[in-house]
């Protein structure tokens, strides 16, 4: 016996992801994470069959999410996450403080010469 479970569709060999229970007394299918052991009343689903499961006229489909499993980000993600890289490139001028003359005298290169605070 394989210690991999497999998606209980017909015909199908690819490792199970999903865990889909029926509650009649609600009319309801509730896809969830891959339950920890085979219950005989609850059908194991790949990844693909999971995504495409549709439940009868009348039913309703409750999908849990993994809490560990990793969100797919959203256009909005996206968006502010390059929005957020773009304003972090853009070179910053800041302005000196009154009085207060830069401590660098001379550059060469990648290189800067400074003058100790005494002189």
């Amino acid at each position: 016996m394989s210690p991999v479970r497999r998606c209980s569709r017909t015909a199908c060999g690819r490792p199970a992801v999903a865990t889909l229970t029926y509650v009649y007394a609600e009319s309801t299918a509730v896809l969830g994470p891959l339950a920890t052991y085979a219950e005989p009343h609850c059908y194991d689903l790949c990844a693909e069959h999971g995504e495409r499961l549709t439940a009868p006229r009348g039913w309703e489909v409750v999908r849990l999410t993994d809490g560990s499993a990793p969100a797919r980000p959203s256009g909005d993600d996206l968006e502010a996450l390059a929005n957020a890289v773009r304003e972090a490139a853009r070179p910053h001028e800041r302005a000196p403080e009154p009085g207060v003359r830069p401590a660098e005298s001379g550059r060469r290169g990648h290189l800067r010469v400074l003058r100790s605070p005494e002189s």
